[in-house]
């Protein structure tokens, strides 16, 4: 049985498909073989402008009649803006789409934004469980634990997309108690679950689980893949670096930008003449995978093609150039 590439979200938080996975092949073109050599770095000054641009665009996203739209926008903010966007955070929690309120959630538990306490306590039995999670996440991260052992019970929900969240969260939070739920969710029936046990299990500090995400790397599902080199992006460990970029080459684009942005991650831009390849690729998911790799990638001779990618007729590829731009030319 094939399990197809979901509608991801352009970035980390939401997990899973709108209602069941339909049995179809996922819309991939291949990518010729040979390596795409990335351009000699040009440092450019950055333009303020454009930075004004990609702020304004987030701005509408927000705003957008599409809740996965201002939940991508939220994380986006989160990533470009940090701190001064933490006004549109908090009033996301107010939102009515459980989505945005999850993300936003998040965003606020990732930013340490305190003034968001008080909101956030009397949203501990929100309607929605995957709320309920993401309000369990900030409050841990604003210094009060007492809630955060209720994800346990979440761990085990019969939704596989509360578990993944579950785990992610329990990922993120880097409790190390939390290694004896996730030990048993090991056979987790649902594989996307699995998968998100391992990456958490390696966020926390359990070495072995490294073997699992690089046989991940070459499953026979692309979006396997995608998750799995994301996961060693974001471990800033550039021991991983060679493996990853032995997908800059892989038959589906969507890959090699995954490849591309992990690469991103550990500081290095190997993958950005993959990215810019992808700039003028047909299918929008690929203009979109293509600006935040050229984010996590950080040079700001990304400028044009991102400039590009700002005025794109899709609003998510202008969201994800939007965080792009506001992501280069950062120290570290």
């Amino acid at each position: 049985m094939k399990r197809p590439l979901c509608a991801i979200a352009l970035f980390s938080l939401v997990v899973g498909c709108n209602g069941p996975e339909k049995e179809k092949p996922p819309q991939i073109i291949p990518l010729p073989k040979p390596p795409v050599a990335s351009p000699v770095k040009v440092d450019q000054p950055i333009d303020a402008e454009l930075r004004r641009d990609a702020v304004s665009e987030l701005t509408r996203a927000m705003k957008s009649n599409d809740p996965v739209i201002r939940a991508n926008a939220i994380e986006g903010a989160q990533r470009g803006l940090g701190v001064a966007a933490g006004a549109q955070m908090v009033a996301g929690l107010d939102d009515q789409a459980p989505i945005v309120r999850f993300a936003s959630a998040m965003a606020i538990g990732t930013l340490k934004i305190n003034d968001a306490r008080p909101k956030l306590l009397t949203m501990l039995e929100d309607p929605d469980k995957l709320v309920q999670i993401g309000v369990r996440y900030a409050l841990h991260n604003l210094g009060d634990a007492s809630h955060s052992h209720d994800l346990e019970a979440f761990a085990v929900d019969t939704d596989p997309r509360i578990r993944a969240n579950t785990v992610m969260v329990l990922g993120l939070l880097g409790e190390k108690s939390a290694m004896k739920i996730l030990s048993q969710m090991d056979r987790d029936l649902d594989p996307a679950v699995q998968l998100q046990v391992t990456e958490a299990k390696y966020k926390l500090g359990d070495q072995s689980a490294i073997e699992d995400l690089v046989v991940a790397t070459v499953s026979k599902f692309p979006d396997d893949q995608i998750i799995a080199l994301l996961a060693l992006g974001s471990m800033h460990d550039d021991r991983n670096s060679r493996m990853i970029a032995g997908l800059l080459t892989s038959d589906y684009v969507e890959v090699t930008l995954a490849a591309a942005r992990a690469l991103g991650m550990l500081k290095i831009d190997q993958g950005m003449g993959v990215a810019l390849k992808s700039v003028d690729a047909k299918e929008a998911r690929q203009r979109a995978l293509a600006a935040l790799a050229l984010g996590e990638i950080g040079r700001t001779d990304a400028q044009p093609a991102l400039s590009k990618l700002l005025r794109d007729s899709d609003p998510n590829v202008r969201l994800a150039a939007a965080t792009a731009v506001l992501q280069l030319g950062r120290a570290g």
